[in-house]
């Protein structure tokens, strides 16, 4: 299906909102019938229309057709946060006594409920290097029923062979799930690979404006289905009409922000990457990445997010070129108009700082949409007087 059909027609049935350009925003709670009949059919199946904005909303659903097609899925749920969405994808699938085995070091909230909430209800996971087949077929076990992934992730970029995997996974029943937040389906389309789970946070590129929250998950009609009857509906985690609204507005932007994002790191990267106070720079696309095969075999494009290594071993150092930038803005996420820069320690405490660890020493680049230049003089600024802070 054409992405500009996706994103621009998709789902608009424009004569029913008196041929408005922009889609609507039902902001409405809930739905009246004229017939207990037609009550009674809604209750029992909240799927097949409306009944109450908590399950389905014609707006969301509008969201929903698009991110399904984008997939390529049969099916969409879209959630307030992508939290919400990794949690519902989970637990709708796992039960007392079953085993996960999980990318090591994911997103920090998919971790959380690995570790905090799973065990109290006797389901535990294994944390593995994903970099190959072999390590998740040594991880599994009789009573796996379930495979996270997160390719790429988002600090030091590693990569999972996802159709190998996933057909690994199809021939023992298990059910994968991938977080595609960093490449998105337009350079990453997971479900073609075979994997049953697509879920990205529409807070960073589908959004696009730093101004809202937002899930997605996709997969088959059935798994949907699924999810919807039991996780979505209970936890209440569904997204809102007016922040669905906002999500199809950033999806008509999306192809175009992606190309320019895309263009504009690859720019900052070779800055970077010459640079002689920078130790070294983590990127999919660079030709010395340990991956680079598989990256270019997964991934029609990457952008956006990349990791660099100053050349310094002292905390401060790092602390004084983050807090002295003047346009890069210091902030978790990624995927807005603004570029961002996060450093690694800032989530270690400062006695625990190793400096012979590089990843103690990681700071994470977003690269937004303002010129590449505007971006490399703020850096080069910088980045320089760290390195005359490290001589002294």
């Amino acid at each position: 299906m054409d992405i500009s059909y996706i994103v621009n027609e998709l789902a608009e049935d424009r004569e029913q909102y008196f041929n408005a350009i922009a889609p609507p925003i039902v902001q409405a709670s809930n739905f009246a019938f004229k017939t207990v009949d037609a009550l009674g059919k809604a209750f029992e199946d909240e799927m097949g229309g409306y009944l109450y904005s908590r399950g389905l909303n014609p707006t969301v659903d509008i969201l929903r057709k698009k991110l399904a097609a984008l997939d390529g899925a049969e099916d969409c749920l879209v959630f307030n946060s992508g939290a919400a969405a990794i949690f519902a994808g989970v637990l709708a699938n796992v039960k007392s006594g079953d085993h996960i085995v999980s990318v090591k070091n994911p997103y920090s909230w998919a971790q959380k409920m690995f570790d905090v909430v799973l065990p109290r209800f006797g389901v535990h996971t294994t944390y593995i290097d994903g970099s190959s087949l072999e390590n998740w077929q040594e991880a599994t076990q009789p009573n796996t029923t379930f495979y996270y992934l997160e390719s790429p992730n988002s600090w030091a970029f590693t990569l999972q062979p996802l159709a190998e995997v996933a057909a690994f996974a199809q021939s023992r029943q298990i059910i994968t799930m991938i977080d595609n937040s960093y490449a998105t389906p337009i350079y990453q389309p997971v479900i073609s690979a075979g994997i049953d789970l697509a879920m990205q946070t529409a807070t960073k590129y589908i959004g696009g404006h730093s101004d809202t929250l937002g899930g997605v998950l996709c997969g088959t009609k059935a798994m949907m289905k699924k999810i919807f009857d039991s996780e979505y509906l209970n936890i209440g985690s569904g997204i809102q009409p007016f922040n669905a609204w906002l999500l199809i507005r950033g999806l008509r932007t999306l192809p175009a922000r992606l190309d320019r994002i895309s263009h504009s790191t690859v720019e900052v990267f070779n800055f970077l990457k010459q640079h002689p106070a920078v130790e070294s720079v983590i990127f999919p696309f660079d030709e010395s990445f340990p991956q680079y095969a598989l990256a270019k075999k997964q991934m029609s494009g990457a952008c956006g997010l990349l990791t660099v290594i100053l050349k310094t071993h002292k905390r401060e150092s790092i602390v004084k070129f983050c807090e002295s930038l003047q346009h890069i803005l210091m902030a978790v996420s990624w995927g807005g108009h603004e570029s961002l820069i996060i450093p690694k320690c800032a989530g270690i405490p400062a006695a625990d700082f190793d400096p012979s660890n590089p990843e103690h020493r990681y700071v994470r680049l977003y690269i937004g949409l303002e010129e590449p230049a505007y971006i490399i003089k703020d850096l080069d600024q910088e980045i320089g007087r760290a390195s005359c802070r490290e001589r002294v």
